[in-house]
């Protein structure tokens, strides 16, 4: 009899155990896909999105007046980003803090670009509710440089809801660590250089579980950037549309 009840033990426990499995192994408890972590990168990056291309736009459009400012002066100002672009509409407003630093001759150094911003956007793809922050230091003032040089940081937080793929919707941010970004002085097209890129991803629905990746993106003179590292994958973004390709 003894014998008999723990052959009864054993199998309910493995059945416990097998049931547990299951659970942590089901589409539910997997996160979101690739495609989406990648469209929730592009949502901080696009133009239509008012994301980080846009803001370094604006940054290479004020700098031939920021530069005209005293040395050590800061100029604070506020504008609004709305419109609607390929499929997605967007509204935010943004904050700037542009403060010029000269060298001791004194001639024009850098800029320190400061901006906080919020609104919203509703593409095919996505939408979302964001706020965010950014903090870059602009070098290549002189005539002599095609290109403006940036560094800094640039964050965005927020709410999503995502139209395709497993339709996740949840709480993200993104922290892209800017180094050597190449922005076109004619232009304002990021033209070179590349980001580390920590993307959080929560979902209310998964008991709130958090899922990280760690991307990098690398900017093309072409308008797009190349995203890699997210579940082994690589992704081409269009900066202007916002849209995601696999490669």
């Amino acid at each position: 009899m003894k014998k008999i009840q723990t052959s009864i033990v054993l199998l309910l426990i493995i059945g416990v155990v097998s049931c547990k499995k299951n659970e942590n192994n089901s589409p539910a408890t997997m996160g979101p896909s690739g495609n989406e972590v990648a469209a929730i990168v592009a949502n901080s990056l696009a133009v239509n999105t008012s994301g980080l291309a846009t803001n370094l736009n604006d940054m290479a459009t004020s700098a031939p007046i920021t530069i005209k400012q005293a040395c050590g002066t800061s100029v604070t100002d506020s504008t609004t980003n709305s419109g609607n672009a390929n499929g997605t509409t967007y509204s935010y407003m943004l904050k700037y803090t542009h403060t010029l630093l000269c060298n001791p001759t004194p001639e024009a150094d850098n800029i320190t670009f400061n901006l906080w911003y919020h609104g919203n956007s509703k593409g095919s793809e996505m939408n979302s509710l964001d706020t965010g922050t950014a903090t870059f230091k602009i070098a290549g003032l002189t005539a002599q440089s095609p290109v403006y040089n940036v560094n800094g940081e640039y964050k965005r937080t927020g709410a999503f809801n995502s139209k395709s793929g497993d339709k996740s919707s949840g709480l993200s941010s993104v922290d892209v660590i800017a180094t050597d970004l190449l922005v076109s002085k004619s232009t304002g097209l990021v033209t070179g250089g590349s980001a580390p890129i920590n993307i959080v991803i929560t979902i209310p629905s998964q008991q709130n579980h958090k899922y990280t990746f760690n991307a990098v993106a690398s900017w093309n003179a072409n308008g797009t950037a190349t995203l890699t590292g997210i579940n082994g994958q690589t992704y081409t973004i269009n900066l202007f549309t916002g849209v995601v390709s696999s490669m």
